[in-house]
């Protein structure tokens, strides 16, 4: 039995919430496997974002739990947008890294098919290490070629560009330490924020060019013809959604590090 794999016993069952429950059969039937521990966090991380109202919202949840390619590319929310990773990954208890050279997880998510208006979608990445300062780092995101339909969270020195459907930059920041929870997040008529931890470090009015059209791509940016910018810092979580209230941002934080403290993996 796909429950009985999973190291869930009869009698936790009816504690799971059926979302929890869906998602540790699909990371069995991968292949895949979670601790008890595992278990429990997904278990109440499902429970803290349908308690916040943030569940709804949410298109691809990526809780990097498992230490394997078939469980980290489960996606938490639904049996849609399943990772696929290439080669150069290390997976750990602790999350997945890539090398920083060739290796990235194709997401299959494209705002421009799944979202209809680029003024509503948000998208992060909970960093759990320092990378490389040399060069563009993209820890999710995608560009298709035109300047005005950027959509990723990536750094560069010790800049930091949350960017949704433009190539202004001006939701960049300083940003010397790249642990964290970090959110680009557009949820009213033309304006661009910038999120970390739970603070907004930048709220901007900027008019989105156009909706990306290019699937999103973590550990690299998904370029015009193929995948540049590699990353090089851990990933222990990452997601994609509706645009998210300032309220739900806080919240979402909040929960996310909840789940990370859990792990033992807090930044």
């Amino acid at each position: 039995m796909i429950l009985a794999s999973s190291g869930i016993v009869a009698s936790q069952i009816a504690s799971f919430d059926a979302d929890a429950l869906a998602f540790f059969a699909r990371v069995t039937a991968a292949g895949g496997s979670l601790s008890t521990t595992e278990q429990n966090a997904t278990k109440t991380l499902v429970a803290d974002l349908k308690s916040a109202g943030i569940w709804s919202s949410m298109k691809a949840i990526y809780p990097m739990v498992g230490a394997s390619a078939a469980a980290c590319a489960q996606n938490l929310k639904s049996s849609s947008f399943t990772g696929t990773f290439t080669s150069g990954w290390t997976f750990a208890s602790t999350g997945v890294t890539p090398n920083g050279t060739s290796a990235y997880m194709s997401t299959g998510f494209v705002v421009n098919t799944e979202q209809a208006s680029a003024n509503n979608f948000s998208l992060g990445v909970y960093s759990g290490t320092i990378g490389s300062s040399a060069g563009a780092k993209c820890s999710l995101g995608a560009y298709n070629g035109s300047i005005e339909t950027i959509c990723t969270i990536s750094f560069i020195g010790n800049l930091a560009y949350l960017v949704i459907g433009e190539n202004t930059y001006n939701n960049s920041f300083t940003n010397t330490d790249t642990h964290g929870f970090y959110v680009a997040n557009r949820n009213t008529t033309n304006r661009a924020q910038a999120w970390k931890n739970g603070v907004k470090i930048v709220d901007v009015a900027n008019t989105p060019g156009g909706k990306q059209t290019n699937q999103i791509y973590l550990g690299a940016e998904n370029g015009p013809t193929s995948p540049i910018s590699y990353d090089n810092k851990r990933n222990q979580f990452a997601f994609m959604s509706d645009g998210l209230s300032d309220a739900n941002q806080g919240n979402l934080y909040t929960a996310v590090q909840a789940f990370q403290t859990t792990l033992l993996r807090q930044v």
